[in-house]
């Protein structure tokens, strides 16, 4: 039997490439921005691009805001790709403060531009770095299970997760003289910063782990 996966549609968002990847996995999967759909959802994932407040906004907009805060307490499998897990934190300062969900404790943050010693470090961080397991963090069980030692994904952001508890991050990546948080888990919850569905075999692997969870 597939396994069902509800994909939040609210206006922010490749949708068409989240969903492929997903099907190539063995998933069947419902594009929505019903809540109850969100409620009945064995698998759910929060995908998503551009800026934290205009994804908060639309989220707002729509009353999508608690029940997918309900759905991360409930125990059900949650994912957050790029805007989706950072607006999995507690608030963003991008443009101007703004409230995330709060599902995770933390801060968005723009990736510093100054790299020290006169140096600029370019953002956005665009293309491929490998992901490093913190120290401390075993992936096993996880939707890394299995993967190999520093595998490479795809990543398109200026901004960076800050967890207020090391125990949260997951990856981490390398950019430009800096570690920057790749992944965060907290329980049932997980958040990518990259793009699974643009990570080739080792995104999809990623997938088929969020799936069997």
């Amino acid at each position: 039997m597939k396994k069902r996966v509800t994909l939040i549609d609210y206006g922010i968002g490749n949708l068409l490439s989240v969903s492929r990847a997903f099907e190539a996995c063995g998933a069947e999967v419902l594009q929505t921005e019903n809540p109850a759909d969100i409620a009945a959802a064995d698998y759910l994932v929060l995908p998503g691009v551009g800026a934290f407040v205009d994804g908060m906004r639309e989220l707002n907009s729509r009353g999508l805001v608690e029940p997918i805060r309900a759905a991360c307490a409930s125990g059900k499998p949650v994912l957050g790709i790029c805007l989706g897990m950072q607006m999995l934190f507690t608030e963003s300062d991008e443009h101007h403060l703004t409230p995330g969900l709060g599902v995770i404790a933390g801060r968005v943050e723009a990736i510093p531009n100054d790299a020290g010693n006169g140096h600029w470090r370019k953002t956005p961080h665009i293309g491929w770095s490998e992901l490093i397991t913190p120290s401390g963090i075993n992936w096993q069980g996880t939707i890394f299970t299995d993967l190999i030692e520093r595998p490479a994904a795809y990543f398109v952001h200026s901004f960076s997760c800050v967890p207020a508890s090391p125990t949260a991050k997951l990856a981490e990546c390398e950019y430009e003289g800096i570690r920057i948080c790749a992944a965060v888990r907290q329980g049932n919850v997980y958040g990518c910063q990259f793009h699974p569905e643009k990570s080739g075999l080792i995104g999809l692997h990623i997938i088929r782990n969020f799936i069997l969870l």
